[in-house]
């Protein structure tokens, strides 16, 4: 299928040749007819399968259908999303895809002063992309007004909840209009998300392209078996025998992360780190450089990471394997995205070891392991409990065991070499 099938006007098909995309991805083909018929969407579906075009595409398309000939700027779509990285993503697609057509959109979230965005939806806008708390924010120095809103898309609705964002949500389901469309994305049906839907969504489609849980076919997996205190010896030395230009590296906290990034820079490996701690534009500048190739090696914990959209990214190394099983599949999506290999490794402890069977279990298969040579692990050394920071206990998970929240959560599968991405 071509792009020129699905329904989309000249401009956008204009904006989608110079992006050098010839074929939607499947969750394109899927949402992006039911979305211009005018219904509601449930669509479960992960980054790096092509998602955030699928709803900005048939956005853009049925705002021009209705807005074409009006010059008024105003608030007409409202797109909701968990993190900075991810609202700038869907910013980025908004802009490149309506680059012909007259709608102007706004980008709001935190961490960045509120004056200039309050200058930006002064001038008048049509699509608003932002965190919830920051929009609120704006809502209650009555900076913007949602009462003409109609489209809402709340994108990775799933993290959203994780993030405790459900009572933000609730406070701008009771400003925009009853009357609306509305598009909700999300990697896992879990129940509070089925009940979510109930709340939100008006006789949904449901739309679904990949299975839950699942780790892509596309990445190939590792487990290197080393010493916790030879971990950072072990990272370097792939780096370098390897000849990797380019690799994403995932701690649990903000600390390690920033520990890691000095330790490698000392190695003389360009690094950097991103987390919530750092400033908004110390993360944009982080990710700028990570994508130009001007550091190899970015470090980041699982929240910081959401948005991060690199289509060629070939490695990825779990430095510390996360206390959540579905997290690993997160954290490994983020190689072999659209279309490309890419190669995932693991660099696993003894203490780390029940957090290893639960993710084979989550994933249904057994991870290949390798003992480097000069780095098997010293047998005398026994587990110790893990310390996951922030206040979080010392057993290694967020509510009793490694293995306690058992949602059940996609993977991101890789999409089509063709699908326009993000």
């Amino acid at each position: 299928m071509s792009f020129d099938k699905l329904g989309l006007s000249k401009p956008l098909l204009k904006a989608i040749k110079e992006q050098g995309y010839t074929s939607p991805t499947p969750i394109q083909q899927k949402a992006i007819p039911v979305i211009l018929e005018g219904k509601d969407i449930l669509a479960g579906a992960q980054t790096g399968t092509g998602k955030t075009a699928g709803f900005t595409l048939p956005l853009l398309e049925l705002l021009s259908r209705k807005h074409q000939n009006k010059k008024k700027h105003y608030p007409k779509a409202l797109i909701l999303t968990p993190t900075r990285e991810l609202a700038a993503q869907v910013a980025e697609s908004v802009s490149l895809y309506g680059k012909h057509l007259p709608f102007r959109s706004a980008v709001i979230f935190g961490g960045v002063k509120i004056n200039p965005q309050i200058n930006q939806l002064k001038k008048g806008v049509d699509i608003v992309i932002a965190t919830p708390g920051r929009l609120l924010d704006l809502i209650a120095q009555k900076a913007i007004d949602l009462r003409q809103i109609e489209f809402l898309i709340l994108d990775e609705a799933d993290r959203m909840l994780d993030m405790g964002f459900i009572n933000d949500i609730k406070k701008v389901l009771k400003i925009v209009p009853k009357e609306k469309q509305t598009l909700l994305f999300s990697a896992t049906y879990s129940n509070e998300i089925k009940k979510l839907s109930n709340e939100l969504l008006k006789n949904p489609v449901l739309v679904e392209v990949a299975r839950q849980n699942r780790s892509s076919e596309q990445v190939s997996q590792s487990v290197y078996h080393v010493d916790k205190g030879r971990k950072r010896e072990l990272l370097t030395h792939l780096i370098n025998e390897g000849e990797w230009k380019q690799v994403l590296v995932f701690t649990r906290t903000k600390h390690g992360a920033n520990k890691l990034t000095g330790q490698l820079e000392k190695d003389g490996i360009p690094a950097v780190a991103i987390h919530g701690n750092k400033s908004q534009n110390a993360r944009t500048k982080a990710l700028a450089d990570f994508k130009k190739g001007d550091v190899r090696v970015l470090v980041a914990t699982d929240i910081a990471a959401r948005g991060i959209d690199i289509d060629q990214l070939p490695h990825v190394v779990n430095f510390e394997l996360p206390n959540v099983s579905e997290d690993y599949v997160h954290r490994i999506g983020r190689t072999g995205r659209a279309g490309n290999e890419g190669e995932a490794l693991s660099l696993v402890c003894v203490d780390e070891d029940e957090f290893l069977a639960n993710i084979e279990k989550l994933i249904k298969k057994d991870i290949p392991k390798v003992w480097l040579k000069g780095f098997k692990p010293d047998p005398s050394i026994k587990a110790e409990p893990i310390n996951m920071g922030g206040g979080r206990g010392r057993g290694g998970n967020r509510s009793g065991g490694a293995s306690s929240r058992n949602r059940s959560r996609s993977s991101r599968s890789g999409s089509s070499r063709r699908g326009a991405s993000a």
